[in-house]
């Protein structure tokens, strides 16, 4: 039988290591990985570039901000990160639909109606 998922305990426990060593070991970057394209599987894209853009957005959050967790607080290192990756998402999505509506097609056009080329 294949291994489950991803425990909380497993990836609190290599998160804690990780932040000993000052650094991700590579099975804690497998496994923030393997949370993100979890989270990612939730959300609905036009195309697949948008989904490519927001899983490295969302990593890209967690890569910055992965110290940030505190285990004194909390021994929830699942919810934390599942919170970073979503917040990515979002970070990303928004920038894309921003960059979209700043290439409108009525930049094409002047005020008579004629094409601008």
């Amino acid at each position: 039988m294949g291994k489950k998922y991803l425990t909380n305990k497993e990836l609190y426990i290599e998160i804690v290591y990780s932040k000993a060593k000052g650094r991700l070991t590579p099975e804690a970057q497998r496994m923030l990985y393997l949370l993100a394209k979890n989270v990612h599987r939730k959300f609905y894209y036009r195309n697949v570039e948008d989904k490519e853009d927001c899983l490295q957005g969302a990593m890209l959050d967690v890569l910055k901000f992965w110290y940030n967790y505190n285990e004194i607080k909390s021994n929830n290192a699942f919810a934390y990160y599942s919170e970073v990756i979503k917040r990515g998402h979002a970070k990303t999505w928004n920038k894309l639909l921003k960059h979209r509506e700043d290439v409108s097609i009525n930049q094409f056009f002047d005020t008579d109606g004629d094409l601008n080329f």
